[in-house]
């Protein structure tokens, strides 16, 4: 008993093995290594930081710019008044609607075409994978794109916002490089069970593609739900405007915009009367601006786990 206590003892006093000690400079290193990714942090954050608390502060001194720290004022009316703007309800069904339908089917085109394009029995695989590269390079222009968009009857139409988005040349890359990576015994292993190419892709790859298709997913989904300038060119029907448009007309028109949601406040001249709650163009910019953003930024962090993961597998090869 005497010789194992005096044995733990020692154990207890010994120096553990394994991490050196830091030195000063890696402290003073790791000290301004955080300090300067919190500071870079901070600046990526603001401006949706003061977006917010222009949103719920007095509307008067939001519109002086008296606002830039800290809530001033602290109301919601401008939420309650915003979402009572005419469209505004439709505009975000439709943005909802191009997005999980337009990221759906760019997700799974991205992923049959970098399937295909690593399959050497595939015609002309060469040809067709540098004709999909390409078009990262070249474009028709406005016209010429407008015109093909008028002439296939999409102008009007809400399958504008997914159809000519579907194939991704980046994304396809992303994924043909990320297939590549895939051992190939288990394509061998499934065709030697009588799976087709169909099959082997729906039930041998794309279950295990998951990394990549939530990169995909990312991109495909921030830049449908920002995208604007198609509704511009190619809709003129009301009822297929998106939100991002109606942020645009908005801040366009924010003047007669404010004026409209006083005089929707009912008829109560109190509330009118009142500077620190009537809408002003500040605050019609800044409520309709936190509303179209916060839904992405509450969406992106459930995919994020995977995005480093995805990018890294699909970027490098081997």
């Amino acid at each position: 008993m005497a010789i194992a206590a005096d044995a733990l003892s020692r154990t207890k006093r010994a120096p553990r093995r394994g991490r050196a000690p830091r030195t000063k400079g890696s402290w003073v290193f790791s000290i301004l290594n955080y300090a300067v990714f919190a500071l870079f942090a901070l600046i990526c954050a603001y401006p949706f930081y003061y977006l917010i608390i222009n949103s719920v502060s007095a509307n008067d001194l939001s519109a002086l710019g008296d606002v830039r720290f800290f809530p001033v004022g602290f109301h919601l009316s401008n939420y309650a008044q915003v979402f009572q703007l005419q469209g505004l309800t439709l505009a975000t069904a439709v943005s909802v609607a191009r997005t999980v339908l337009g990221t759906a089917g760019t997700v799974l085109v991205s992923a049959f075409l970098g399937f295909m394009f690593t399959q050497e029995r595939m015609w002309g695989r060469a040809f067709w994978y540098r004709f999909t590269v390409i078009t990262m390079y070249f474009s028709a222009g406005l016209i010429p794109v407008f015109l093909i968009i008028k002439g296939l009857g999409l102008t009007n139409n809400f399958w504008v916002y997914v159809i000519p988005y579907l194939v991704q040349p980046f994304n396809v890359i992303l994924v043909k490089t990320f297939v590549e990576s895939m051992p190939r015994s288990m394509q061998e292993a499934a065709e030697m069970d009588g799976a087709n190419i169909i099959q082997v892709f729906f039930r041998v790859y794309l279950p295990n593609m998951t990394p990549i298709l939530a990169t995909v997913a990312i991109f495909s989904a921030v830049a449908q739900w920002n995208m604007f300038q198609d509704t511009l060119i190619y809709i003129t029907d009301q009822s297929l405007y998106t939100l991002q448009y109606l942020l645009y007309m908005f801040i366009n028109q924010a003047n007669s915009l404010a004026q409209a949601a006083q005089n929707a406040a009912g008829g109560n001249l109190s509330a009118i009367a009142n500077a620190a709650t009537s809408q002003t163009a500040t605050s019609i910019q800044m409520t309709v601006a936190v509303v179209v953003v916060l839904p992405i930024i509450f969406i992106y962090p459930l995919f994020q786990r995977f995005f480093v993961k995805g990018i890294m597998l699909g970027s490098v090869k081997g």
